[in-house]
């Protein structure tokens, strides 16, 4: 394996423990509302901006996958759609370029 893919899957993994950490805290504090979640990432407008940014971020990222997969047949590689939206943009693109960069057999 490359190192390049090896850093793509060291970002995948990074992406989906760290942010989870925080979400995970949350919840145990404010309980397992995902409403109230969702309330909380519109508290100002910094942060609805910046929700607002990885949603996009998201949809764009899905986009280009969908394309790559109907182009090239990947289709494993659309686990990373939902790693996206579940977890994040953070783990869902490097995911993306792990798998979209293995050798073509």
């Amino acid at each position: 394996m490359s190192v390049l893919r090896l850093i793509y899957l060291a970002l995948a993994i990074w992406g989906a423990i760290h942010p989870m950490y925080y979400f995970i805290q949350w919840f145990q504090v404010n309980g397992w509302d995902i409403m109230a979640m969702v309330d909380a990432w519109h508290v100002n407008t910094a942060t609805s901006g910046l929700v607002w940014d990885l949603t996009i971020a998201a949809v764009a990222l899905t986009v280009w996958i969908v394309a790559e997969v109907a182009t090239r047949r990947n289709w494993g590689a659309l686990i990373a759609i939902p790693a996206t939206f579940c977890i994040g943009v953070s783990c869902g693109l490097p995911l993306y370029l792990f798998l979209r960069s293995a050798p073509v057999r």
